[in-house]
């Protein structure tokens, strides 16, 4: 029986699927207690099997319950485990928390006999009513992923939750877009603290004010169209900004393996991935705004002509859109090409030479290939890049602890390329707010030796604008 006294605070019953989800979700709910039916850790124990992201995280979250009891008597799991993170979470905060109960004892569950059988979710659902009934003066809340549990707990008068705490943001459209529009009176309020210098044929200007409060290291700022200036900020202080001029990309004179830019945003991006200084660099948009094109561009440029980097490595979640091809023979590489068909694309538009004729083009691709190499995701724990330039593409399937296993491979050297679409993911439990992609763009954005620009504006073709705007 749990103590009414302990009850005070709001008890949060978890579905299953949370804590796969996030195995540290226990500790998240700050001074608040958690119930864990006994279903749920039936279903734990099924699923901890395998070397899949939910099995591991099933087995974290049995070793975090494991640390938890290691020091517990039988009163203690009555009166509930003090949900203390010391010793068990680096770095957590240990001042404010609640307790974790376990089900002890069958309680009384009465459903409607439209939820017949002994279902996992009906379980859930009918621990939930008892407890209601049997604490009426706390606010017991089911916390779940499943949409459709959610739906039937409402049905039912339960009071139930999305699982939020591993959300970045409250809503995507807030996301940094990495490039902020300057007031067109800019220069003349500014005028009067304005110093400016000439170096390495760059024109640099440190400007103060209050609007420098709000900029970001290597974040993209520019003037209307018509004044045409665009720059980047390299440092920012307490007070003031020193503001960098971007190199102009879109002409002839300036061009990235043949490559010129279309637009603001592409110029932005070529001056991120060109900077030997910005070690990771994120690019977000839809398809057909030139994403991939960009960061092979800069990699091929700065690997061949400038041997900046060793090698280009580029890798992606193998999340299938559609039905699942099944099996796929081969080394780990040709089990990959399947899923590099915008590598392959991209390879495709940046040889495209008359020069040298058929033989010339095929030369031209085996030094490409010697250079570039497709890596499968699931073999990247434990290794480590060093003068590497490394592309992970659709990077918005990616959780945020895959997104850091990943991001954290990189040695002396290297840079680190994210492109992916918030707005396409098809990876179940994630969405634009938790996806790896914002969550790396959110905290890494203030980081000095970091860029991240959001291309708004598709130069695929006048079929695929349209298609993207109306379909």
């Amino acid at each position: 029986m749990i103590q009414t006294d302990i009850l005070s605070k709001r008890l949060f019953v978890l579905d299953t699927n949370v804590l796969m989800h996030d195995p540290t979700a226990l500790f998240h709910f700050k001074e608040h207690n958690v119930y864990l039916p006994m279903v749920v850790l039936e279903e734990m124990d099924a699923g901890k099997k395998g070397m899949s992201e939910v099995a591991r995280n099933v087995r974290q979250v049995s070793r975090f319950l494991d640390q938890l009891m290691s020091e517990s008597s039988v009163a203690d799991i009555e009166r509930g485990i003090p949900l203390n993170t010391r010793g068990i979470i680096e770095g957590a905060d240990t001042g404010n928390y609640g307790r974790l109960f376990f089900q002890t004892r069958t309680l009384k569950i009465s459903l409607p006999e439209a939820l017949p059988g002994n279902r996992s979710d009906n379980n859930i659902l009918g621990t939930t009513l008892a407890l209601q009934a049997e604490h009426a003066d706390t606010t017991v809340t089911l916390v779940s992923k499943d949409i459709n549990l959610r739906i039937k707990a409402a049905v039912l008068g339960i009071h139930a939750e999305d699982y939020y705490n591993d959300q970045v943001l409250e809503d995507v459209n807030l996301l940094f877009s990495g490039a902020s529009e300057l007031p067109g009176e800019f220069w003349q309020e500014h005028s009067d603290t304005l110093e400016s210098w000439q170096k390495d044929g760059r024109n640099y200007y440190r400007v103060s004010g209050p609007l420098v409060e709000s900029w970001n290291c290597n974040e993209c700022v520019y003037l209307p169209e018509e004044q045409g200036f665009e720059a980047l900020v390299r440092e920012v202080g307490n007070d003031s900004a020193v503001l960098e001029t971007a190199i102009d990309y879109r002409g002839s004179k300036h061009t990235v393996w043949g490559i010129s830019a279309r637009n603001r945003e592409q110029n932005f991006a070529l001056n991120l991935l060109m900077d030997p200084d910005v070690d990771f660099v994120s690019l977000v948009g839809t398809a057909g705004t030139g994403k991939t094109l960009l960061a092979l561009a800069a990699g091929l440029t700065q690997t061949l002509e400038e041997n900046r980097y060793k090698e280009i490595i580029m890798t992606r979640v193998t999340v299938p859109v559609g039905e699942d091809i099944g099996f796929l023979p081969g080394t780990e590489e040709e089990k990959m090409t399947p899923w590099m068909g915008a590598l392959m694309d991209n390879l495709e538009v940046l040889t495209r030479s008359d020069v040298g004729g058929d033989w010339g083009r095929a030369v031209t691709n085996d030094l490409l290939t010697n250079r570039i190499k497709i890596r499968s995701m699931n073999f990247m724990r434990g290794r480590t890049f060093l003068n590497k330039y490394l592309i992970l593409d659709e990077a918005q399937n990616l959780t945020p602890k895959q997104m850091k296993t990943l991001v954290t491979r990189a040695g002396p050297g290297t840079k680190v390329i994210c492109l992916g679409n918030v707005a396409q993911i098809d990876t179940p439990y994630i969405t634009e707010t938790s996806s790896g992609l914002t969550y790396v763009v959110d905290r890494f954005r203030k980081w000095a030796h970091s860029g991240h620009i959001i291309l708004t504006r598709g130069e695929r073709s006048r079929l695929a604008d349209y298609a993207s705007d109306t379909l």
